[in-house]
């Protein structure tokens, strides 16, 4: 299995174009010793050639000119995106779809509360299906396995996660199993597991064992404290209002990944504001000495 990051930040993307915290403004005065990110997105493949697109971000025009496997030019208007599977129906996870109308239809994975979503509040579905038909929606059914014709060696599993719809839902404050799920996904030849989760905002104890019989996590990395971004004065609410949890403190991602001693662990979806972006802070040397990798744009994992 390849698994390709294209985008490792949060909505917003690092650094953030309106944003003067301490890391957008050291990174762009040249104090900061951090790399650029576009908002969170991955793709994988069991060949190479053929990908699955997991979230489409709305830098992902970028982000397919940035790995070239994506366009593999074997005909006059080509792509190697195979599929889409969309783990919520965030704005920063979803709007990519308008950029790839040309392309359409695209066959496109979502459970009922992501599609319900992005047929009202936010009706891409709809819209696009003045592109060729549009989007061809495959239900994600919970807790059920299932395959995808561009992808046949691997089998995706999706997990409901604890965390919260986006602001245009209306059902914002009223969450239901499927706003947001994680993947596990299997090579079902060399038997490597990948569980994928870029918002997460609890771990019990089912999901934790879920965990631990994964090769590779590549999780929530949002935030470093809960109330950051109102320490930091560009927010109001905490991490686990907007469904992530943080590294840092009792319960939170540092704490429940020492619990898996024997995975690889990568943290995605990292906030413009995060410490951990500073490579030279001391945070970042934390996640060193505690063997957990925080995910940048062009980095790929092979299981």
């Amino acid at each position: 299995m390849f698994v390709q990051i294209l985008g490792s930040a949060a909505g917003g993307g690092f650094p953030q174009w309106n944003c003067n915290c301490a890391n957008c403004a050291g990174f762009r005065n040249g104090s900061l010793r951090a790399q650029a990110r576009t908002q969170s997105s991955i793709a994988i493949s069991d060949d190479g050639v053929n990908w699955v697109l997991c979230n489409a971000s709305p830098d992902i025009r970028a982000q397919l000119q940035g790995f070239a496997p994506m366009q593999p030019g074997r005909a006059l208007r080509d792509t190697g995106i195979g599929a889409i599977i969309l783990m919520d129906s965030q704005i920063d996870h979803t709007t990519g779809l308008l950029s790839l109308r040309e392309g359409c239809p695209h066959q496109v994975w979502c459970t009922d509360m992501v599609h319900e979503d992005l047929s009202t509040g936010f009706p891409l579905f709809n819209m696009l299906t003045h592109w060729n038909g549009g989007l061809s929606w495959n239900r994600i059914e919970l807790d059920q396995p299932f395959t995808i014709p561009a992808c046949p060696n691997l089998r995706f599993t999706p997990l409901p996660l604890r965390s919260a719809a986006p602001p245009y839902s209306p059902h914002r404050f009223d969450p239901h199993p499927g706003d947001n799920i994680g993947l596990i996904v299997e090579d079902l030849r060399t038997g490597g597991k990948l569980f994928y989760a870029p918002g997460m905002g609890k771990v019990d104890g089912p999901l934790l064992e879920i965990m631990a019989a994964s090769d590779c996590l590549l999780v929530d990395g949002t935030m470093w404290d809960d109330d950051e971004m109102q320490r930091r004065g560009v927010g109001t609410r905490t991490g686990r209002e907007m469904g992530h949890l943080a590294q840092n403190g009792a319960g939170g991602m540092i704490e429940v990944l020492e619990q898996l001693p024997n995975q690889r662990k990568v943290l995605i979806h990292i906030n413009n504001t995060n410490p951990i972006l500073d490579e030279d802070s001391p945070e970042r040397a934390e996640l060193v000495r505690r063997k957990i990798e925080v995910a940048y744009d062009g980095m790929s994992i092979e299981l």
